[in-house]
């Protein structure tokens, strides 16, 4: 038996595997109380069911503290991110094809995939968000969604800190789609960069990182070691950069309790998903570094993704990232700080309520024998 199941799910895990073209995958549909599970497709050679149950769980969590009419899925795919586009999109394809009648998930991009590939999603079986706008999309990455739901978060995180944003120094672990994108709303409002890292390293400059310049150089296919100024170091030692707001934008569990007493940081928004193991944040917390937990501060990409589902416009879609974000975040540090309990436990409560009542809704519920229900 799955040993993370509880009474919120997950309601199917199906693993797919088609050797004519070397495909392994593993798709947790978590809860579908609200709806059908919208959650990314994400490639890596590391993945694992338990991880992708978690990422599950965390996008339940999330679609429902943004009070989305949707449940919560990921599907991981086992390979390498970078393989050559043709074989990832024979991959896509076939793992679109198998699972054409798995009416309760709905594809999204994540790590490893973005909007051409979702496209070639929708080609074959129409069931997706993240689309390029040729065809009907709002491309989340390109416009960078999340990090504009993130920039959101963290100004509203700053009125529980003795700090403002203009002049404050951030560091960004992880410079794909959310960290770029995170920067640049950030430091076009007076941040200051000062530390980054990607998969091959990070840079530091104590005098500040040009963002443009940085995201020029992604762009072009380069890392941040190619960055012409500031010291050169390992990607890990980005922990450990003195700044003010620590984003912490790639891969689950970098933050844990072996190193969480590394950063040297006032406030985390944390930008990837469960990137800070539940003991940690205890540590930051019992420490004085305020955080906002994943699932309320990086929901704007799938804000986004909902919208464009239901006929939104790009417009109308960040206005609906900006509202929900910083009402969700307002109400969890309020929520939190008034019950002197962690941030996580107040998103958590928050969004397993919403969960709860609408499972009251289902026919197969744990509440079925409630006066009323079926």
């Amino acid at each position: 038996m799955f040993r993370f199941a509880d009474e919120l799910g997950p309601f199917k895990i199906i693993h797919i595997y088609e050797p004519s073209v070397d495909l392994k995958a593993v798709l947790v549909v978590d809860n579908i109380a609200r709806g059908p599970a919208l959650g990314g497709v994400r490639i890596a050679l590391d993945v694992s069911t338990e991880e992708c149950f978690r990422l599950a769980r965390a996008m339940t969590l999330r679609n429902a503290a943004a009070d989305l009419p949707y449940g919560g899925g990921k599907l991981v795919m086992y390979g390498d991110p970078r393989m050559p586009r043709e074989k990832k999109i024979q991959m896509l394809r076939a793992l679109a094809s198998s699972l054409r009648y798995m009416k309760e998930y709905i594809f999204a991009p994540d790590m490893g995939t973005d909007e051409f590939c979702m496209a070639c999603i929708k080609d074959e079986i129409g069931r997706v968000v993240g689309l390029p706008c040729e065809v009907g999309g709002i491309p989340l990455d390109e416009v960078g969604a999340t990090g504009w739901g993130l920039a959101q978060a963290t100004e509203v995180a700053l009125q529980y800190c003795n700090f403002k944003l203009n002049g404050a120094r951030i560091v960004v672990q992880g410079f794909g789609a959310v960290g770029k994108h995170a920067a640049r709303f950030l430091t076009k409002k007076g941040a200051v960069l000062v530390g980054v890292a990607d998969s091959r390293g990070a840079v530091y400059n104590p005098d500040g990182i040009d963002t443009d310049t940085l995201i020029r150089l992604k762009n072009e296919g380069k890392n941040v070691l190619d960055y012409p100024e500031g010291r050169k170091l390992d990607s890990n030692a980005v922990i450990s950069i003195p700044c003010d707001i620590w984003i912490p934008a790639a891969r689950p569990d970098i933050i844990n309790e072996s190193n969480v007493h590394l950063l040297n940081t006032k406030l985390v928004i944390e930008g990837a998903n469960i990137p800070i193991t539940e003991g940690a944040e205890k540590i930051l917390y019992e420490a004085g570094v305020l955080y906002v937990p994943d699932f309320i501060a990086n929901a704007g990409g799938v804000i986004c993704a909902a919208s464009e589902y239901q006929g939104a416009t790009q417009c109308a879609a960040f206005g609906s990232i900006e509202e929900k974000v910083r009402n969700n975040t307002a109400q969890v540090l309020e929520t939190a700080k008034t019950k002197g309990i962690l941030p996580r436990e107040a998103a958590v409560q928050l969004a397993v309520k919403r969960i709860k009542q609408a499972m009251k809704y289902r026919r197969w519920s744990i509440f079925s024998s409630a006066p009323g229900f079926v």
